[in-house]
């Protein structure tokens, strides 16, 4: 079994000291509850509305080099976890949203979200990394950005690829139309993702409201037949989840029964798509 841990916090915008710290707080207390895997919430080190390119610039870091990637792997190493972390990163003259993984050997790798929301498109660039698979000594490890989860395509690539586990930061916003009682429609995606893909999903909101935006918390672990396992988080409060998860059996299991796998079931050859 591999123990997974998602921490629903709240940032402060442009407060990089503060919110990494903060991140150090939760990854020290899920390593106390003996997580394996750490994931925190998209832009985590910086907060999320942005509202101009030289803020961004002055907000990102190269990775592993700029205060919130370093000290991350730091606390890998320190605490042998793995840690995935939404963070803006710079490359040159380009800022891109992205996630960090950092392993307690001192590698680490990248995710750079693909599918970018709203303003986001006024700061950074769509990722150009495509949907990278890590190996860990827990599984393998992919690893998806908030709006990349409306892609059924973002899960599948990953799922086609090897990934057992998908990590996502996320910052996720209330949906027009929702009625009281029932759930979010980001909990209602990631369930269906986990559950079509035959992966375990463990998605880290964050809470509050930051220059106006709120922010709707629900984080959760989703186990590899799509049920919850740990969350939803509340909606309001900060929270850290922890789940017993069994990546080996999420791979044999895709096979359901004798005649059906999502995966290999598919049909390109039938589908209109462009």
């Amino acid at each position: 079994m591999t123990t997974v841990a998602v921490g629903q916090l709240e940032p402060r915008f442009g407060d990089v000291v503060h919110n990494v710290e903060r991140t150090a707080d939760v990854i020290a207390r899920a390593a106390d509850r003996g997580a394996d895997i750490v994931v925190l919430p998209e832009l985590v080190s910086t907060g999320y509305m942005l509202q101009s390119r030289d803020e961004a610039f002055a907000l990102a870091e190269v990775a592993g080099h700029g205060p919130a990637t370093s000290r991350w792997l730091e606390l890998a190493r320190e605490l042998d976890v793995v840690i995935v972390a939404g963070f803006a990163e710079q490359d040159g003259a380009s800022l891109y949203n992205a996630a960090f993984l950092a392993q307690p050997d001192g590698t680490h790798a990248v995710y750079r979200k693909v599918h970018l929301w709203d303003e986001e498109a006024l700061y950074f660039e769509p990722g150009d990394l495509g949907f990278p698979v890590v190996h860990t000594r827990h599984g393998r490890i992919g690893m998806l950005i908030c709006y990349d989860g409306w892609f059924p395509e973002s899960y599948r690539t990953l799922a086609g690829k090897g990934a057992d586990l998908v990590c996502v930061p996320t910052n996720w916003v209330p949906i027009p139309g929702q009625r009281d009682g029932e759930a979010a429609m980001a909990t209602v995606l990631t369930m269906a993702a986990a559950h079509t893909n035959g992966i375990v999903v463990a998605a880290a909101d964050r809470v509050g409201t930051e220059r106006g935006q709120e922010f709707i918390g629900q984080s959760l672990i989703a186990s590899h037949t799509g049920w919850p396992v740990a969350g939803p988080a509340d909606a309001a409060a900060e929270a850290l989840l922890v789940a017993d998860v069994d990546l080996a059996e999420a791979r044999r299991s895709r096979a359901w029964g004798k005649f059906n796998n999502p995966l290999r079931d598919r049909r390109p050859s039938a589908y209109e798509l462009t």
